[in-house]
Parts: C-alpha cells; sequence; structure tokens
C-alpha cells in the first residue's frame, strides 16, 4: 500500500480520518485513543511547569500532509499550522513532484556551534596561536565534558577560531563544533560553553564574554533536490511550459530583490515551521538560522533555486540551515510532540531534517504555482470561507453548505455566513415538520453508572447502578436499500460503510431483528448520544435498548419490558463477551437498582437516584469492559481465595450503600465509595489518570470519589453534595471533562 497517498483525506471528518491512519497503520491502537479523545493536547499544568505565569493552553490545528516521497520512502507529515491553504498546497505538490520520481535530500554534516567569546586581548595573534596549539587538549577537555553525548556517537569534532572587529577592538571567538547525536543540544552546548571557559580563561589569559550556541546552524545543511515533468505543472488553463518559467522567474526576482525575497522564503517557512512545530523543535531558531543563511553573502535572497534542465525539466533545490533533534527538549513534556514525531516514522534527527527541507520546498513550489497562475487568493479561498464558518458559529450540520454558498456569493463575511445559516435553519424546520407527517419511529434509552459493586457483581454480587438519563435517542426513517448510520451528540460521526463502527451498528440491528424473529432490514438511522462511547457509563446498552425500542415500534410490534432487557443483554454480549446484565437493564427500566445475578431486582424511584449530587469525570482513555474483566479473571483464577473475599466486600458494601442511598445518608455513602475505591485498587483497575481525578475530587469536598465501570480508564464518580460545579470545574481546569448529574440538571452538563 502506498501509504503516503490518502484519498479524499479531506471530504471525511476527523474521526474519519484518524481511522484511515489506523488502518493504514500509520497510527497504533494508543494514538488511535489519543487523538479520538484529543489528550495530545498539553495540559494546564504540565504548561504551568514549562513557562511562566501560565494561563492557559493555546491551541493550533494539527493536520495531516500526505504524497511525500522523500529519498524513496514514504512519508506522512503532521503539520501544526492555522494559515489557510498551506496544507492543501504542500499535499498537492508533494504529489507532483511524487510522480515526477519524489525529493532527493542530503544532509552531510549536522553541527551545533558553541560560540566562546575572548575579550580585552591585547596580542591576538599570539593568543590564536596558543589555542591552535592546545587544539587536540580543548578537544579532549570538552568531550571530557560530555560523557553520555560521545557514549551516543556524539561529542566535539572540531573547533575553529574566528577574529571578529568589534570597531574599538579585535575580539577573538572559538567555535564548539558539537555533533548532538539526536539531542536538539541546545542546554547541552550552552553548559558546555560555560564549563570550559574556566580552562581557557587559563589557558588565554584573558576574559571570557559570551559563552552560548549559534543558531546560524551553517555547518548543519541539508540539501533538498527535486525534478518535475512540465506534464505535470499545467494548471488553469496555464500549460506546463508556462507555468514552469513563470515559476523560474519568480525565483529569479527573490533571487535578486530582498523584498520579494522576505516574502517567497516566508512561504517555504510556512511549511518548515509547521512541522518543527508538530514535532517538538525550535522554530523560531529554525526561522533565525534560515534568514541569516539567506543573508550569508552580504544580500538577502531566495533560500530556494528553480532552473531548466537539458530534459526541458523544472528543477528545484533548497539549502536550509537545519540542526533538530528526535529526543530531549519539549518532548518529553509536551505529548503533542511525540505524537507527531511517531506519525513521521522517522529514525533519526538528519532523517527529520531532510523530510523537513522537503516540505519547505514542496510548499515553496505550491506558493510559486498558484503566484503565476491566477494568483494565491484563489487557494485561500475555501479555507478562508471555512475560518469565517467558524468564527460565526455554523454548527456541523450546516458547515459545508454555508461554506460553498459563501464563496459563490463572493462574499466571505461572517455576517454573510449567518444570513446563509438562519435560511437553513428555516429550511429544516420544514423539512422536520415534513418528517412528523411522513412518521419517523423513536427510542430511548438511559445510560449508567455504577455507583457501588463493579467487577464484584461479575462474581454474583451485589452492584449499585443508576440511571443517566435519555442518555441515548434512535430514530429510524427513510426505509432504503442501504442502511445508513449517523452518530451525534457527544460525538459527530457519518459512519462510513465497512468501518469498525458500520458493522458494529449493522450487527445490533441483525441480533435484534433475529431475537424478534422479523427479516432484518434497511434504513436511515440517526444515533444521537449525550454521553461518550467506550467511558463506562453503559453506552452500548443504551444504544441496544434505544434501538431495540425504535425497531419495535417501526414494525409495530408489542413487546413487554422485560422480553427488551433480554434483547438488549444478547447484543451486550458482542461487547462484553459475558456482561452482568446490569447496564442493560438500568438503560431498560430508567431507575437505579440493587442487582446481582439470579436475584429479584430491588429499584429505587428516580427521586432518589436521580436527586443525587453527582459529578462523573471522563478520563483521557477510554476503557474496554471485555478486556478488564478478562485481565481480573486471570488475577482471580491465581489467586481465587484472596479475590473472591474483595469481591464479597463489594457486594456487602453495595447492600450497605442501597440502604444509606434510599436514607439519602450521603455520608454513609461517601464513606462507602471510598473503602470501595480501595478495593478497586487492589485488584489492579485503577491508573494514574483515575488516581489524579479521585484526588482532585476529594480535595476538593467531595464526600467519596471513585471508579466507576471497568477501569483501566473511563469514568470516575465524586458524591459532592452542592459541590457540583466547584468539583467539577477543578477538574476540567486540570484537562479533564465532566458530566455533572444533580437535582438542577436532570442530564448534564458538560
Amino acid at each position: 500500500m502506498d501509504k503516503s497517498i490518502i484519498n479524499k483525506f479531506y471530504n471525511l471528518d476527523t474521526d474519519q480520518r484518524i481511522e484511515v491512519l489506523y488502518k493504514m497503520g500509520l497510527i497504533s491502537s494508543d494514538e488511535k485513543i489519543i487523538l479520538e479523545n484529543q489528550s495530545q493536547v498539553l495540559s494546564i499544568d504540565n504548561a504551568d511547569k514549562m513557562s511562566e505565569n501560565v494561563i492557559g493552553v493555546f491551541g493550533l490545528p494539527l493536520s495531516i500532509a500526505s504524497n511525500f516521497l522523500v529519498n524513496g520512502k514514504e512519508y506522512i507529515v503532521p503539520m501544526v499550522v492555522e494559515e489557510p491553504s498551506i496544507v492543501a498546497g504542500v499535499s498537492s505538490a508533494a504529489k507532483i513532484i511524487k510522480n515526477s520520481g519524489g525529493f532527493t535530500a542530503r544532509l552531510k554534516e549536522s553541527f551545533l556551534i558553541g560560540q566562546i567569546q575572548f575579550i580585552g586581548i591585547k596580542d591576538i595573534e599570539k593568543q590564536i596561536s596558543i589555542l591552535s596549539e592546545h587544539r587536540s587538549e580543548i578537544l579532549k577537555r570538552a568531550n571530557n565534558l560530555l560523557p553520555n553525548l560521545v557514549k551516543r556517537g556524539g561529542g566535539v569534532e572540531e573547533i575553529e577560531i574566528h577574529k571578529i572587529n568589534l570597531g574599538q577592538e579585535t575580539s577573538i571567538v572559538l567555535h564548539l563544533l558539537v555533533n548532538t547525536s539526536d539531542a536538539m543540544g541546545a542546554n547541552l552546548v550552552n553548559s558546555l560553553c560555560e564549563e570550559l571557559s574556566v580552562y581557557l580563561e587559563k589557558l588565554v589569559e584573558a576574559k571570557t564574554g559570551l559563552k552560548i550556541l549559534s543558531n546560524y546552524t551553517d555547518r548543519s545543511i541539508v540539501k533538498i533536490d527535486a525534478e518535475i515533468k512540465t506534464n505535470f505543472l499545467n494548471k488553469n488553463g496555464y500549460s506546463g511550459e508556462e507555468v514552469r518559467d513563470g515559476i523560474i522567474n519568480a525565483c529569479n526576482f527573490a533571487l535578486s530583490d530582498p523584498y520579494r525575497a522576505a516574502t517567497h522564503n516566508k512561504g517555504i517557512m510556512n511549511g518548515v515551521d509547521a512541522v518543527a512545530i508538530a514535532t517538538g523543535n525550535d522554530w523560531r531558531a529554525i526561522e533565525a538560522g534560515a534568514h541569516a543563511y539567506a543573508s550569508s553573502n552580504g544580500h538577502y535572497k531566495s533560500l530556494s533555486k528553480w532552473s531548466l534542465n537539458s530534459n526541458g525539466n523544472l528543477v528545484g533545490q533548497l539549502l536550509l540551515p537545519l540542526k533538530l533533534g528526535i529526543v530531549g527538549g519539549s518532548l518529553a513534556a509536551n505529548p503533542g510532540a511525540r505524537l507527531g514525531l511517531n506519525i513521521t516514522k522517522v529514525k533519526s534527527s538528519s532523517e527529520l531534517s531532510e523530510l523537513i527541507g522537503a516540505v519547505g520546498l514542496a510548499q515553496n513550489l505550491a506558493a510559486l504555482r498558484a503566484l503565476v497562475t491566477g494568483g494565491i487568493q484563489q487557494g485561500h479561498m475555501k479555507l478562508h470561507a471555512r475560518s469565517v464558518a467558524v468564527s460565526a458559529g455554523v454548527p456541523g450540520q450546516f458547515f459545508s453548505e454555508v461554506v460553498r454558498e459563501m464563496i459563490d456569493s463572493g462574499e466571505i463575511k461572517s455576517w454573510k455566513a449567518k444570513e446563509i445559516l438562519e435560511k437553513k435553519i428555516k429550511q429544516l424546520s420544514k423539512t422536520n415538520q415534513l418528517k412528523k407527517d411522513n412518521k419517523i419511529f423513536r427510542g430511548s434509552a438511559s445510560g449508567k453508572y455504577i455507583l457501588l459493586g463493579e467487577h464484584g457483581v461479575v462474581y454474583k454480587q451485589y452492584a449499585i447502578a443508576c440511571p443517566i438519563e435519555s442518555a441515548v435517542d434512535v430514530i429510524i426513517s427513510k426505509r432504503s436499500k442501504k442502511s445508513l448510520f449517523v452518530l451525534s451528540g457527544y460525538r459527530n460521526i457519518r459512519v462510513s460503510k465497512g468501518s469498525e463502527f458500520f458493522e458494529y451498528f449493522k450487527s445490533m440491528v441483525k441480533i435484534i431483528c433475529n431475537s424478534l424473529n422479523v427479516d432484518e432490514f434497511d434504513a436511515q438511522f440517526e444515533i444521537h448520544s449525550r454521553i461518550p462511547l467506550a467511558m463506562g457509563l453503559g453506552a452500548s446498552a443504551s444504544f441496544s435498548v434505544a434501538l431495540c425500542k425504535a425497531i419495535i415500534n417501526t414494525l409495530q410490534l408489542s413487546k413487554s419490558i422485560e422480553e427488551i432487557n433480554q434483547i438488549a443483554f444478547e447484543c451486550e454480549k458482542v461487547n462484553h463477551i459475558t456482561p452482568s446484565g446490569i447496564d442493560n437493564t438500568v438503560a431498560t427500566y430508567n431507575s437505579a437498582i440493587l442487582f446481582k445475578e439470579g436475584k429479584s431486582i430491588e429499584t429505587l424511584s428516580n427521586d432518589i437516584s436521580g436527586s443525587l449530587p453527582i459529578v462523573i469525570g471522563l478520563s483521557k482513555s477510554s476503557s474496554k469492559t471485555a478486556d478488564m474483566v478478562r485481565t481480573v479473571n486471570n488475577l482471580y483464577k491465581q489467586n481465587k481465595s484472596i479475590y473472591q473475599n474483595i469481591f464479597n466486600q463489594m457486594g456487602d458494601i453495595s447492600k450497605k450503600g442501597f440502604h444509606a442511598l434510599k436514607k439519602k445518608n450521603y455520608d454513609e455513602l461517601g464513606y462507602l465509595m471510598n473503602i470501595s475505591q480501595g478495593l478497586l485498587n487492589s485488584i489492579g483497575v485503577s491508573n494514574p489518570d483515575l488516581e489524579s481525578m479521585i484526588e482532585i475530587s476529594r480535595s476538593s469536598g467531595a464526600l467519596g470519589a471513585k471508579i466507576t465501570g471497568s477501569g483501566g480508564g473511563g469514568s470516575i464518580i465524586a458524591l459532592c453534595p452542592e459541590m457540583e460545579l466547584n468539583i467539577s470545574e477543578n477538574l476540567k481546569n486540570a484537562g479533564y471533562e465532566t458530566i455533572v448529574i444533580n437535582k438542577s440538571t436532570k442530564f448534564y452538563e458538560k
């Protein structure tokens, strides 16, 4: 499979793009979950450790550029940039170059330069001679200061001695050429310069001035070449030859005129900086070095050169100083940078430099090709319209239509977006009325949170589960030849045929129809879920019950509530293999229950359970119930007596908790929740994320806080009378999403 090409990637929604990257093997299952939960975003706590006076985390789009073929290897490139048309342009240009054979990239050497300045020297030539004579000793002492780097194959490989005219005096500057291996090396080189200067001051009997690295990395120049066949260049009615000659003329302009060169080079850096940010590299240092190199002959000029070869093809070359790292720096602190670097699949800092250099040349080609075929605004228009639609608050269901109509009108303005949106809403209102006239069939069900007794319930112990009312709605309309599933609410997805979601939803329809002894049918299924999936809140059971009710209503069947519960239980076997039955029971009956397999169910009125002052905290990773149940079962088999004793305690706590719940004795209930959390911790289903939320909740005033559901990710619950909003806010400040359930909010506030 050609992994650098992703057809129609721009037509997919964000969830579908993540799914495509996963199926192509470009991201791991863990990275897929990270992106789905958006947990690659820097947390406020980590941000506060990285900088001063932090008040928040500022976001930028993380995008994917495709079609890169560099030195015969295919790449998908992460880019962090908000400017319209950059990602689309660079992907298009990379495809043109790929079709012509790809990029050739070479980084011959890669040194970071440390500078040590000597000041107040009277006999310049004598001191230069001393430094030259002690070259070997200087190298030896320098590398003795870098034992770990030397072990990794790096170290100081050369020194250079320069005379600098300061006007009133002449200064000596010693350059240390450091191979930093795969590290960025800034702090390392700064420390080296400072420590080595003590020895050097004694050696030359002079004081040192500045001791710091240089961001002018002219000893780490990446060279990127590309030869492009003319027939791939035609655009907007311009022939390939016209485009080729236009690009060459535009480049010659930038080679001669600094005003044009500044904009020309800014375009190159649009691509370079975006990948540098996505991989955690210092884009400011890269910018400084690039512009210094553009002025290296005393005249600021283009970093790239485009020319015609003997075959009549367009030849591009970019020389760019790049000293990058794939370890250290912000990579350790920023999960987004780690993710971006993983997406590139590079194995060394040199390979990353070659890839980023190729992005720079591709971006330059994209900009010049746009300029010489009708101007750059044409390419910006659609993406600018998208930005305007976002700022105007256009919701997802109308977004594409509003963008298209804005472009067609020629008025890409916020007022125009709002005007079009208003018309769309009126049209939708009419459509909804028609739907009522044509009949639609609905089914609704509750979600759930386990108050006490999870895991113990699998081993025939009592557990308490409470409903999250109206968690999932399923609407069936438009009986058709093909099934269509649309998921909205907590996540908005138009489910693609063949995707994991599609196959799951389709299998649920089949199980339900078989259980009802009716033929499976195709239709449009609209699933509106107000709770997240795979977070321990019973979303799958809620969907099964709601879908079952909707199908029964569609076919005008008559089934008891217990029959619906049993069908939903069969559906749950797909997800949980050996489900306890508690999720589907709460979803079906919509009431708090004391549940034990094989025992009659005790229920509580919604006046009691619905008024529980509960905050649900959502961790940054999902949880697969079947996996966690299987893990605990394996441990149970190894230590049956110990684990059975733990499960028995869980059952006893659940019974006591049910009585406390009936009496609304929240102090007792909170106490039991905290004990329950200790037991859950003892069987290994907690993790640092869950523990962090529990600690935040308790320290903020919660009477009790614990995992809800299978653990290993997912969610926690906190019992917090009159403290719901305060605890919710504290969890949000720590980077977690919350659901608040209390008297005043029958469902929840996100």
